[in-house]
């Protein structure tokens, strides 16, 4: 069975599209079959794993709405066979409507996945920035999450509401859901804020923050727009070994699954 992980802060900008594309890079090189699910209607995940949205004939929209199985819509990524992405296009914006008058519309994305979560070791869904129907659906599926935050300022803005969402979807949807861990991104070791923010939310969430910290670094930025994950656009880049190092706690901390037999 997949290790199903929801990439969620509500916050945009925070990195974790970023996170997604990257783990799964790095995943796939421990020999883990991954699938990615773009739940964001922006689509830059689909976009990033080097698929063309424009291009799509069917998306996450149609797996969501029962018009599609997931096998049929999913794609490889175009630079590493390990890894599978269910895309998304501008339909997806609709979802929130569409799903409306469907019955149990909080586990749409849990059905559609129901039949397919042995054919991966792990499924990472990259959510939108909002405490959203997708959202939900996401947290319903899932059984774990990683919370990408920014080192700025306002990190701790707004995640009292996240972890309230979180305790609502495990009392009512979800009991089996758990905090996989807190991702601090875009830090900056030469400023006093970064380490700052860093310790306040290490104090907040203890152990849960991951020991890996990714830097802000211009390669990473960069790669996305190449259609590629940041160990085929610099191997050698700060962001690549941070994802790196990441995907080994990852591995570590969702208990190691051995690499998926066909």
């Amino acid at each position: 069975m997949a290790e199903i992980i929801a990439i969620l802060n509500q916050k945009g900008g925070v990195g974790k599209t970023t996170t997604a594309i990257n783990l799964a890079a790095y995943l796939a090189r421990l020999k883990q079959r991954v699938l990615v699910i773009d739940l964001d209607p922006q689509g830059n995940a689909t976009s990033g794993l080097g698929l063309s949205k424009a291009d799509l004939a069917h998306g996450t929209h149609d797996v969501l709405l029962g018009h599609q199985p997931l096998h049929l819509v999913v794609q490889p990524a175009v630079f590493d066979g390990q890894i599978f992405v269910l895309p998304t296009g501008q339909s997806l914006a609709t979802a929130e409507i569409d799903l409306i008058n469907v019955p149990g519309r909080e586990h749409a994305l849990a059905r559609a996945l129901n039949d397919y979560v042995a054919q991966y070791d792990y499924i990472l869904i990259d959510c939108p920035p909002s405490l959203s129907l997708l959202t939900v659906n996401a947290l319903t599926a899932a059984t774990s999450l990683i919370i990408p935050v920014q080192s700025e300022y306002y990190a701790l803005e707004g995640l009292t509401q996240l972890l309230e969402i979180v305790q609502q979807v495990r009392s009512g949807l979800n009991p089996d859901l758990e905090l996989l861990g807190v991702l601090m991104t875009m830090y900056d070791s030469r400023t006093t804020l970064s380490e700052q923010v860093k310790g306040n939310v290490a104090q907040y969430f203890g152990d849960k923050v991951f020991d890996t910290v990714v830097p802000r670094n211009v390669r990473l930025a960069e790669a996305p727009s190449h259609g590629k994950s940041i160990h085929d656009y610099d191997k050698w880049s700060k962001g690549a070994r941070a994802y790196k190092a990441l995907a080994k706690e990852v591995h570590k901390r969702s208990g190691g699954r051995s690499a998926h037999k066909a």
